[in-house]
C-alpha cells in the first residue's frame, strides 16, 4: 500500500492530500530512509513522523484498505513519541 494512503487509512492524517503534502516536505521516513508519497509500506516497517512539536515512530502491524474506526489501533504500534521543544523554549 502507498505510504500516503496508509497514513490516511490509519487515521494519522484526516485526508490523503494532507498526508501527501507532509511526506513531500520530507517530514516522514520509512526505516530511516527518505520517502515519497508513493513509497510502498510493508508489515514490519518503522515509519517516523516529524510533526511540528512531536516526533512519532510507529511500526506497521497490518495493512488493510478498509477498516473500522475502532480497529485502527490494530494497524500500527507506537514505538516512540517525543516532544520537540521550539528554540524559544530553550
Amino acid at each position: 500500500m502507498r505510504l500516503d494512503k496508509y497514513l490516511k487509512v490509519c487515521r494519522i492524517f484526516k485526508r490523503r492530500t494532507v498526508s501527501k503534502d507532509i511526506i513531500s516536505f520530507g517530514q516522514v521516513s520509512i526505516n530511516n530512509k527518505k520517502t515519497k508519497p508513493s513509497s510502498e509500506v510493508k508489515i514490519g516497517d518503522h515509519i517516523k513522523l516529524n510533526l511540528s512539536n512531536k516526533e512519532i515512530t510507529i511500526e506497521v502491524l497490518s495493512i488493510d484498505d478498509k477498516i473500522k474506526k475502532n480497529e485502527v489501533t490494530n494497524l500500527y504500534k507506537i514505538i516512540d513519541e517525543k516532544e520537540i521543544k521550539s528554540p524559544e523554549e530553550s
